[in-house]
């Protein structure tokens, strides 16, 4: 495809008086280039994306530990508050949840009810 761009812009410079003599291989080259991909998204769906499943588990406990999460809580409990329970996440190597029930800052009803990664992304 790269090399047939090649041919393409080299044959587009070589026209004189409207006349191009290269054309037909300008044509050739770009209906080939375009088989080319066609034929490689086919076989990237086939061999490659057909199958694949989402690892839920994974995905559950990374969300979980994302410090995004935090700004679910800036209009419950502060600015401040919320940008030191995160602090203590990281520092910590801990979840959000955990940071912010060993702070005392709210309860474990009231994280779970706040913070609600679906909502934030209109879920």
């Amino acid at each position: 495809v790269i090399g047939n761009d090649v041919a393409i812009a080299v044959g587009g410079t070589q026209g004189h008086y409207e006349l191009n003599v290269f054309k037909p291989m300008m044509a050739r080259n770009i209906l080939e280039s375009a088989r080319l991909l066609g034929d490689g998204a086919l076989s990237f769906a086939t061999n490659c994306v057909e199958g694949i499943t989402a690892n839920e588990p994974r995905i559950a406990a990374l969300v979980d530990n994302s410090l995004m999460l935090v700004t679910a809580l800036n209009t419950k409990i502060g600015y401040y508050k919320s940008a030191e329970i995160a602090g203590k996440a990281h520092t910590e190597g801990t979840t959000l949840r955990q940071a912010a029930l060993s702070l005392g800052y709210l309860t474990a009803d009231e994280y779970d009810a706040w913070v609600v990664p679906g909502d934030m992304i209109g879920r």
